[in-house]
């Protein structure tokens, strides 16, 4: 499992997809996001602009990363 150290309060779900190098553009994310690939604490998650927070595991695509 990868971890990433966010700056500031929080990362947007869609943002984080991006900086992950796991989806090449927002489209990409946003879409991947609607059609509930992306889970969140294990839990799909649907919400594009989700306000991902220390603590918090995000799993796409076989991959996960622990959010510090």
């Amino acid at each position: 499992m990868e971890k990433f150290k966010i700056k500031g309060d929080f990362i947007q779900l869609n943002q984080l997809l991006k900086v992950m190098g796991w989806c090449e553009s927002g489209a990409h994310a946003n879409t991947s996001i609607e059609n509930g690939w992306v889970k969140v604490n294990g839990e799909t998650e649907l919400r594009k602009r989700n306000k991902i927070t220390a603590g918090m595991v995000v799993s796409f695509n076989h991959q996960s990363v622990n959010i510090e």
